[in-house]
């Protein structure tokens, strides 16, 4: 395992003064997020010209990208040149949204196997990220999802199943489909609270891990919303120290 930001975490910067963060925190390794608004890296730039998204991206930094996040609903050509990115600078992870409660369940599962089949082509690995509002919020029908469409993974975000529940969902069942895992401190009352105040346990969740043989990345994954950037920095480092003092 190892561990990496994510570049949503300066969603207020630019995409090079992000990676400068990052970089200037001690990380080396990034997880993108694509997303339309900001000035970051945009689905739709990616989409007209890959190859000129991905040379600007080695232009603006030295940082090793390990995963994509698109945290934006793509059509399949978009999708198909974000996965055509993702080969040109060497990623073979990208994180979906799941679709929201209420979807029909064979709806999403059809839509799941064709961005899957896409991707798969590549040799790019899809998964879907745990997160409360949609299907994956019950750990059992992420599970689901997982066996009904072949290829797909979850990337685990563990602060959903503790924060806003009554009691702590259990979700080990995930674990043999996890390819990705984002990272913050939660309590139940608070989606995001400063490192050492929350109740994710990541000793916990990293012996799970090391149980299923995963060697994939521990990506820090701080929401814009629930962020003070004057603070940003210090929890950073502080969950980066704390990560590297379990693995």
């Amino acid at each position: 395992m190892f561990i990496a930001a994510s570049t949503r975490c300066f969603w207020d910067k630019s995409f090079d003064e992000a990676c400068g963060c990052i970089a200037d925190l001690e990380y080396d390794k990034i997880e993108i997020w694509l997303h339309e608004n900001g000035d970051h890296l945009k689905p739709s730039a990616i989409a007209a010209d890959p190859e000129a998204e991905a040379a600007r991206l080695r232009d603006m930094t030295r940082l090793t990208p390990v995963a994509l996040y698109l945290n934006h609903d793509v059509g399949g050509n978009e999708f198909s040149q974000i996965v055509q990115f993702a080969k040109l600078i060497k990623v073979a992870q990208i994180t979906l949204d799941g679709a929201g409660l209420g979807t029909p369940f064979n709806t999403e599962i059809d839509r799941l196997r064709a961005l899957c089949e896409t991707a798969g082509r590549d040799g790019v690995r899809l998964s879907i990220r745990t997160e409360s509002g949609s299907l994956t919020q019950d750990p059992h029908t992420a599970v689901e999802l997982c066996q009904a469409v072949r290829g797909l993974g979850i990337t685990l975000d563990p602060s959903h199943y503790l924060f806003g529940r009554r009691e702590p969902v259990s979700y080990e069942i995930v674990y043999p489909h996890v390819l990705h895992v984002h990272l913050r401190d939660t309590s139940a009352e608070e989606l995001q609270v400063q490192v050492g105040l929350g109740e994710i346990d990541y000793s916990r969740l990293i012996n799970q891990l090391r149980h299923e043989a995963y060697t994939r990345a521990l990506a820090v994954d701080l929401i814009p919303e629930k962020t003070n950037p004057e603070t940003r920095q210090l929890e950073m480092r502080k969950l980066r120290l704390l990560l590297e003092s379990l693995l």
